[in-house]
């Protein structure tokens, strides 16, 4: 995967006017391509953005912050490269607006044209304890130490081995079960500036197939080198686990830690009506 852009420029050029130019679209066929399967089952959900620094003026000239969370559509044939809507976001500190309203509103329209698509953007009080940023835990158990009992190594290797998966996922006589569970050691690199990205995975799945849990985090753990952006590798790990556990229902999301005052929060379910509400974890 190669990309170019302002993200992987050396120095950068901070605007102070208004420069929706700055927004620089990604196109999500570059890491489904990757995937090689149905992009269609890879369309349903959304990837939540929440930004932590957030400024404009008011008409008496007086700094107003706020956070902000937007949620783009999964069905969306672009998303918005996070260095490019940091500079974008940097770009409306010295604009006066009239109201809150009329930031949403600009901003919703620039991103929407941006990743073609609709995008909903909310502006968030610092005082509002309603919106859902309050730090939350993901539902289920943690598979963290699944492995804590093995003997065996766990192997750095340089892509997601999803054969890691077959250990022990044969169908059983019993009916479908359903597992719900997370780890707090998803890890995987930047494609462009190759920093590390750390998240929190979360997984929902009913399948009639054995779900191993020590099997679950080797396979986790196996991306830890891999090059994507954090959209392709749920979206990988998502037809990862549909490959092999032929689920009747699956739920992945993850929420990454903040880079540059923004974390980015995908989520891709197998049907619309299991998708979560978003929410904040406690490392972001």
């Amino acid at each position: 995967m190669s990309i170019h852009g302002i993200l992987g420029e050396q120095t950068t050029d901070y605007p102070t006017e208004y420069s929706p130019e700055t927004l620089y679209p990604i196109a999500r066929s570059m890491g489904r391509d990757v995937i090689g399967w149905q992009d269609d089952k890879l369309q349903v959900g959304i990837d939540w953005w929440q930004a932590f620094e957030l400024s404009w003026l008011n008409q008496q000239g007086i700094s107003q912050v706020a956070i902000a969370r937007f949620g783009i559509p999964a069905s969306s044939p672009f998303i918005v490269e996070s260095k490019s809507l940091k500079l974008y976001l940097n770009s409306i500190n010295f604009t006066e607006f009239s109201n809150w309203q009329e930031v949403q509103t600009l901003v919703a329209k620039d991103l929407s044209a941006c990743v073609q698509a609709d995008v909903k953007f909310e502006l968030i009080s610092l005082d509002d304890t309603r919106s859902g940023l309050l730090i939350t835990q993901p539902d289920g158990v943690c598979i963290d130490d699944a492995l804590a009992n093995s003997m065996d190594k766990v192997a750095i290797t340089m892509h997601p081995d999803a054969s890691l998966l077959n250990s022990n996922n044969k169908a059983n006589d019993s009916d479908s079960q359903a597992y719900t569970f997370y780890s707090n050691l998803l890890r995987s690199n930047c494609p462009v500036t190759n920093q590390p990205d750390w998240g929190t995975l979360a997984v929902s799945i009913s399948s009639n197939k054995t779900v191993d849990e020590a099997s679950m985090l080797r396979y986790i753990l196996s991306f830890r080198q891999h090059n994507g952006f954090h959209e392709q590798c749920v979206e990988q790990i998502f037809a990862d686990l549909s490959k092999y556990y032929e689920p009747s229902e699956l739920m992945v999301r993850a929420w990454y830690t903040r880079r540059g005052g923004i974390d980015i929060n995908p989520c891709r379910v197998s049907d619309i009506a299991l998708l979560p509400a978003p929410s904040r974890l406690i490392r972001q």
